[in-house]
């Protein structure tokens, strides 16, 4: 078995010289989600998928002329392994000396290569999500004026419920931050949080997801545990985003939902 401290994160690497798939660093999901409560052998208790945006592709055409591009990689939920970022970057910065056919042929090459690792079908796409503002109606939790002293570790103590009514609501906060588990780099985040059943406390969710600020552990992985923690509180419906800031070229935005809800409207932030 694979773990994130065997990856090159947190490790000097030379830059690829060629095409190298084996770059590539798969994590198992399962030890995290068991951590949460998640039985192996069970249907997994929510849909979803972990968008990629990638900045820094390039690779050369048949006839040797550099190409410079960007992609949008989609890795569903139920694949039995996430793909490490730093593995990801040193992947697709092999392919920049290597000749393709055609754009084609390298979307390919990249879609087989991730799929390979992910164990499932990956989506590649040229192009990137547009800028824009959170779709429709949003409850802004950061204008919230509320007393925080609880950093860590994640508290699902925070999590209340206000009253009984049944709401559909959005609530958003761009105060999501947590530590790579392997460098203790920082990685920020802007949260969205579709909601269907009885009222949340909006300062408890606050006090909440704070209370990841100084936890250690990979985006895919804080978005589960956020939508488990919040799923205990029994909504009708429920919908995960989180949105990272870009790293070497890169961003990670994870999103987990109730079986059944269909994926938000993709777009990216201005942090990203």
């Amino acid at each position: 078995m694979t773990s994130p401290h065997d990856s090159s994160l947190g490790r000097s690497v030379a830059y690829p010289a060629r095409y190298d798939p084996s770059l590539l660093f798969a994590i198992p999901r399962a030890p995290a989600r068991a951590s949460l409560g998640v039985a192996t052998d069970a249907a997994l208790p929510f849909t979803g998928i972990d968008r990629w945006h990638a900045y820094e592709l390039g690779w050369l055409d048949a006839r040797g002329k550099p190409v410079v591009a960007t992609a949008t990689l989609s890795v569903p939920a139920d694949s039995p392994n996430l793909v490490e970022s730093k593995s990801l970057k040193l992947y697709l910065n092999s392919l920049n000396n290597t000749r393709h056919d055609s754009a084609g042929a390298v979307r390919e090459r990249i879609a087989s290569d991730l799929g390979a690792v992910a164990g499932t079908t990956v989506d590649v796409a040229f192009g990137l999500p547009a800028f824009n503002h959170e779709p429709g109606p949003v409850t802004d939790l950061d204008r919230l004026e509320v007393d925080i002293d609880d950093y860590g570790p994640p508290n699902p103590a925070h999590l209340a419920i206000a009253d009984a009514g049944h709401v559909r609501e959005a609530l958003v906060s761009a105060l999501l931050k947590s530590n790579c588990p392997v460098t203790g780099q920082p990685d920020w985040a802007s949260v969205r949080i579709d909601w269907h059943g009885p009222r949340l406390d909006p300062a408890g969710l606050l006090r909440y997801l704070v209370s990841y600020r100084e936890h250690a552990g990979f985006h895919e992985q804080c978005v589960e545990a956020i939508f488990l923690d919040l799923q205990r509180l029994g909504p009708l419906a429920l919908s995960v985003e989180a949105r990272y800031t870009r790293r070497g070229g890169l961003d990670i935005n994870p999103w987990r939902a109730t079986p059944g809800l269909a994926q938000p409207p993709v777009h990216r932030e201005l942090r990203q």
